[in-house]
């Protein structure tokens, strides 16, 4: 048996990042269920103090994930989950998202990247093959390639 997996990505803002992300890799922000949450609210598993409101939309406080548009709702769908971490981001990563371009120009990615709150660390390659390398705006690295 195979399994799917969810990439899960501490953060000081989930909500945010779901956002930031979602935008850069032109997927979607998934929507938060209002009939669920009503629903736990109602039968005691959750308290207004587990929600915020984001957007004018009542969310959990503790985390947003983002998903191919192609994909929401399903079953088994490539996900990226944010959660909220009390504490700030201090040192490098030990997992990093590779965003692959496919063709695009990566001179203009970065700098479309760069105006939206990410920043350039450095140039890599290995052969022919060129990536930089980036922070988001929590200071999460990734590579655009």
């Amino acid at each position: 048996m195979t399994y799917s997996i969810q990439i899960v990505i501490d953060s000081e803002d989930p909500h945010t990042q779901a956002g930031w992300w979602a935008e850069t890799l032109d997927w979607r922000v998934e929507p938060t269920d209002q009939d669920f949450i009503d629903k736990m609210l109602a039968e005691g598993y959750a308290q207004q103090s587990d929600l915020i409101e984001h957007n004018g939309i009542r969310v959990w406080s503790t985390g947003e994930a983002i998903c191919r548009p192609d994909e929401d709702g399903k079953t088994g769908r490539q996900r990226i989950l944010f959660v909220k971490v009390p504490e700030p981001k201090t040192v490098k990563n030990r997992t990093h998202l590779d965003i692959r371009l496919d063709g695009d120009d990566k001179d203009a990615v970065r700098t479309a990247l760069e105006k939206r709150g990410a920043r350039f660390l450095y140039q890599g390659n290995e052969g022919p093959h060129i990536w930089y390398t980036m922070t988001d705006p929590e200071g999460n690295e990734f590579c655009v390639s």
